[in-house]
């Protein structure tokens, strides 16, 4: 559980700098619907995150107590990102579907980013 406590700031750094990035280019460039269904699909991926952290740690409290949670909200996440994709479907002057999945997905790349290179960095480190 410490882990994930321990990533959680970390993630959320990479996921602000992202968003910042995306809303400068928003601001600079004239593809504005691109960059609004970017920053909608970054938000409720940044959202799902959060949701799923503090869920975990709930369970994980839960479980060291010996008391049960229903689950980690799953759901909950599911339903953001139909929501999204309803929103995005439904106006499209304003979103497109292909940079709102993008822009769900960039929490999982960073995440999997952040894990090759601490695998790279625990590899150096045994090497030595």
């Amino acid at each position: 559980m410490f882990e994930l406590e321990k990533m959680m700031p970390k993630y959320l750094q990479y996921m602000l700098i992202i968003l910042a990035v995306e809303v400068l280019f928003w601001g600079i460039l004239d593809q504005r619907i691109l960059f609004q269904s970017l920053l909608m699909g970054t938000g409720v991926g940044l959202f799902n995150l959060w949701f799923m952290v503090r869920k975990t740690i709930k369970v994980g409290n839960a479980a060291v107590g010996g008391k049960k949670m229903a689950s980690i909200g799953t759901a909950t996440r599911m339903s953001t990102a139909i929501l999204a994709t309803i929103v995005t479907l439904n106006y499209p002057q304003y979103f497109t579907i292909i940079p709102m999945i993008l822009g769900l997905m960039i929490i999982y790349i960073v995440i999997m980013t952040d894990f090759a290179l601490r695998l790279v960095k625990d590899f150096r480190m045994k090497e030595r």
